[in-house]
């Protein structure tokens, strides 16, 4: 399974959802994303069978190594971004919101370039 935007999306909210709920379940993540739960259970089968997630007897669900990798990377991102953005005189509204829609596409190389810029801001303050 190729991992694109919305892939990225799902995993990174079940991490968002994880660390504010403790457990997750696909109703969590419906009522998040503002999904049908039928959307998602689709999705979080087919995140199963290629193994970012396991789903216990209950329908509480946990993230795999290889799925934790991946949302932990998109949410560095979009902390990043968003707070760069904001540093940058960005609402926050407007730099939540946008850092959502780059932190999908930039490269690895601008997103290191960028990180550089954030950290030495936070240094200053």
């Amino acid at each position: 399974m190729e991992i694109h935007e919305a892939a990225e999306m799902y995993l990174e909210t079940i991490l968002v959802l994880k660390n504010r709920l403790g457990l997750v379940k696909s109703v969590d993540i419906a009522r998040e994303m503002d999904y049908s739960k039928p959307t998602i259970s689709i999705a979080m089968k087919k995140f199963k069978e290629n193994g970012y997630i396991t789903i216990d007897g209950e329908g509480f669900i946990t993230m795999t190594e290889k799925g934790r990798e991946i949302a932990e990377r998109i949410y560095e991102r979009h902390q990043v971004l968003s707070h760069l953005l904001e540093e940058m005189g960005v609402s926050e509204k407007n730099a939540v919101a946008d850092a959502c829609k780059m932190e999908h596409d930039l490269s690895e190389e601008t997103f290191d370039c960028l990180k550089k810029q954030y950290m030495k801001l936070k240094k200053k303050k």
